[in-house]
C-alpha cells in the first residue's frame, strides 16, 4: 500500500496491498479499503466502512460519517461500498441506523458526481449513476444501472427500479418503475426510458414487449396492481415485464409514479 506522510491512518484501520492514499487524507479505525482503492486526497473516511476494490474516492468527499439523523443514537451501523466505484469530489455517504438494518450499500461500478449525497440506510444497486448534487434521502432503494439527473431529490423510502432515468431537478416523492422515466416537481412517468435501454443492449424484442406492458400497466380500467399481473400474464417469457409486473405487485410504502392525466 502507498500512504501519503501528510495522511493519517488510525490504528484499527485494514489496508490491503495495493491501496492507495493520497495526501491529507485521514481513515478511521474501523475503515477497510480493499486492494486498489485509492484515496486521492483530502478524503475522510470513518466509521465501519468498507471501500471496495479500484474504488476511487476524489477530494472533500465525506464517507461514514454519523447519519443525518435526529433518530440515530450512536449506534455501531455499517457502510459498504462496491468494487470500481467512482465517488467524485464533495459526495458524502452515510451509514445506516438502527430503524432501517444498519447497514447502507453502494453496489458496483457506480459514479456518484460531485456533490450527490447518499443518506443513512439506502441501498443503492451496481452501475447507478448520480449526477451532480443528486441527493438520495434515508431508507431509498436504487436498482441497477439506474440514472438519477443533477439537482434531484428522492424522498425516504421511495424505490426507483432498475434501469429506470430521473430526470434533472426532480422531486421523487413515489416509486418510480422499472425501465420507466420520471421528472418533474412532484415526479411523474415520462414514458419507457429508451435511451438506457438501447445504451444496455436491450433487444428489439424486449424494448417492445415492455412498450406494451407500461400501455397495459399505465393506462386502462382496474388497480394498477391488477394491471400489472395481467401485464405478466400477457408476456410471461419476457423476464423484463415480468421485473416490471413484480416492482407493482410488491406494493409501496409511497405509492407509484403514473403518467401525467390528461
Amino acid at each position: 500500500m502507498t500512504v501519503h506522510p501528510t495522511a493519517i491512518v488510525e490504528d484499527g484501520a485494514r489496508i490491503a496491498e495495493g491501496a492507495v492514499i493520497g495526501p491529507y487524507c485521514v481513515v478511521g479505525a474501523g475503515v477497510e479499503l480493499a486492494g486498489a482503492a485509492e484515496l486521492i486526497s483530502h478524503v475522510v473516511v470513518a466509521g465501519r466502512t468498507r471501500i471496495g476494490e479500484r474504488t476511487r474516492i476524489w477530494p472533500f468527499a465525506s464517507i461514514g460519517h454519523q447519519p443525518q439523523d435526529l433518530k440515530y443514537r450512536g449506534e455501531d451501523s455499517r457502510l459498504e461500498i462496491g468494487a470500481g466505484c467512482m465517488i467524485r469530489e464533495h459526495v458524502t455517504v452515510n451509514p445506516g441506523t438502527a430503524g432501517g438494518g444498519m447497514l447502507t450499500v453502494v453496489g458496483d461500478g457506480c459514479l456518484l458526481m460531485a456533490g450527490a449525497h447518499v443518506a443513512h440506510d439506502c441501498r443503492v444497486g451496481s452501475r447507478v449513476v448520480m449526477a451532480n448534487a443528486a441527493t438520495l434521502a434515508g431508507h431509498v432503494e436504487v436498482g441497477d444501472s439506474a440514472v438519477i439527473g443533477g439537482l434531484s431529490a428522492v424522498h425516504q423510502h421511495v424505490r426507483i427500479g432498475t434501469h429506470a432515468m430521473v430526470g434533472g431537478m426532480s422531486g421523487v416523492e413515489k416509486d418510480v418503475a422499472p425501465y420507466c422515466s420520471a421528472i418533474g416537481n412532484r415526479a411523474v412517468l415520462a414514458g419507457l426510458n429508451l435511451v438506457g435501454l438501447k445504451r444496455s443492449g436491450f433487444g428489439r424484442g424486449d424494448v417492445k414487449a415492455l412498450k406494451a406492458a407500461y400501455e397495459m400497466i399505465f393506462g386502462g380500467d382496474g388497480s394498477l396492481a391488477g394491471r400489472a399481473a395481467r401485464a405478466a400474464e400477457a408476456f410471461p417469457e419476457i423476464g423484463p415485464v415480468r421485473t416490471l409486473a413484480g416492482f407493482i405487485a410488491a406494493g409501496s410504502a409511497r405509492s407509484f409514479c403514473t403518467p401525467r392525466e390528461g
